[in-house]
């Protein structure tokens, strides 16, 4: 990492380029060697009273004293992939809208408000892309009364880590209260190797789960409006692997969307697992969304799952982004 000029260390940025994304150096301590140094990358964010906030990709923050720094400077975006779908993150965060849909939604600009009596926040979160047509601050109080209104907490569902993803929005929800309770990563891969693996006729394709395929899901009992949810996209597919009983082995679910297929609620009875059912239903989904048309996969994950982890990684999907969900403080009088 340079930052020397004639071989002198400078610091080349200041408070006009928050927003942008920058490397930093700074003094963290003292060794016996002399003096200790740590690097950080990210989103420039704030720069007020004397303290840098750097936003890295997965969305932490890191608070630098203007004292300790030695050197800093604006650097690219991230490089672009270069194997693999290439796509922007607000193309990515509709496709995953489209994909897990909520029952109301209202505008806000540039900005979604959405509903579904509080089955997953992600669909019932604002979805911050672009500009909501009026101050932050009248935008957020917004948001929270329209959550007031229909029974349920504000979330704002935001990125980090990808070129058009929102650190300063993070950060000025943070400022204002907000508490980040969720985290997760957004993963991609080309889906024709996906679809390349050994063939698997026990698994069962349909355009709607019965009985059998929610008896597997992670959401037990699940609502009405949770099938309204779960059934909605461009074109929905659930895949089963029967197990013994009344209960399958496995489950998927897929939405194919123009060039995506994104890939959700895979999940493997426990007793099952390590017999390769995930990457038979993936196989499934993926040779469908192939028939459809669609050249490239989507998914998300949570950081804590390290078993999908692997498997994800086995099959190509490369983090994107990561995307994180903020509550709104309770408001005075609630």
């Amino acid at each position: 990492m340079e930052f020397t000029a004639g071989g002198r260390l400078e610091v080349r940025i200041s408070c006009d380029d928050v927003g942008k994304r920058v490397s930093v150096r700074r003094v963290s301590g003292e060794g016996s060697a002399g003096r200790k140094f740590t690097d950080t990358v990210g989103v420039l964010t704030s720069w007020n009273d004397g303290v840098l906030l750097i936003t890295r990709r997965n969305g932490e923050g890191v608070r630098v004293e203007e004292s300790a720094l030695v050197a800093g400077k604006v650097v690219p975006a991230a490089p672009a992939r270069r194997r693999g779908p290439s796509a922007t993150y607000p193309e990515l965060a509709r496709a995953a809208a489209r994909a897990w849909q909520p029952i109301e939604s209202e505008r806000l600009g540039d900005w979604e408000l959405r509903a579904a009596d509080g089955f997953t926040r992600r669909a019932n979160s604002v979805l911050p892309l672009g500009d909501p047509g009026r101050p932050l601050d009248d935008a957020l109080s917004h948001v929270q009364e329209w959550y007031a209104a229909r029974g349920l907490p504000a979330y704002a569902q935001t990125a980090t880590g990808a070129e058009g993803a929102q650190e300063v929005l993070c950060a000025g929800l943070e400022e204002r209260g907000w508490v980040r309770e969720v985290s997760a990563e957004l993963r991609i891969a080309a889906l024709a190797p996906i679809g390349d693996a050994p063939d698997a006729p026990h698994v069962l394709l349909s355009r709607e789960p019965d009985e059998a395929w929610l008896a597997r899901y992670q959401r037990k009992g699940a609502s009405e409006v949770a099938l309204k949810v779960l059934c909605a996209g461009p074109s929905v597919w659930f895949a089963t692997v029967p197990g013994e009983g009344d209960v399958p082995a496995a489950i998927g679910r897929c939405v194919v969307d123009g060039r995506w297929a994104g890939f959700a609620a895979v999940e493997v009875d426990p007793a099952q697992r390590r017999r390769g059912l995930a990457t038979d239903v993936m196989t499934a989904l993926a040779r469908q969304a192939l028939d459809e048309g669609a050249s490239a996969a989507w998914l998300q994950v949570e950081a804590d799952n390290e078993g999908a982890r692997a498997l994800y990684d086995r099959m190509g999907f490369a983090t994107h982004h990561a995307y994180h969900h903020y509550r709104a403080p309770e408001r005075h009088g609630e």
